[in-house]
């Protein structure tokens, strides 16, 4: 298990009002983190920085639009 006590969590900036918000930890060493900000204490996602970055590269891109 990965041990998160150490990240410092910040809410996506696409995040709404209804509490539908995600929140991601990039501050620890190889990882970067991803848990729903609603359930804090509850399990979050790890990726590789590589990962991640190809993550978020391909949501700006469009790749996972909906239509």
């Amino acid at each position: 298990m990965t041990d998160l006590t150490r990240a410092v969590w910040r809410k996506s900036s696409r995040s709404n009002a209804n509490a539908n918000c995600v929140e991601v930890a990039g501050n620890l060493p190889g990882i970067v983190a991803v848990r729903d900000s609603k359930n804090p204490d509850g399990p979050a996602l790890v990726f590789a920085p590589t990962e991640w970055t190809t993550f978020v590269s391909r949501i700006k891109g469009g790749t996972f639009d909906l239509v």
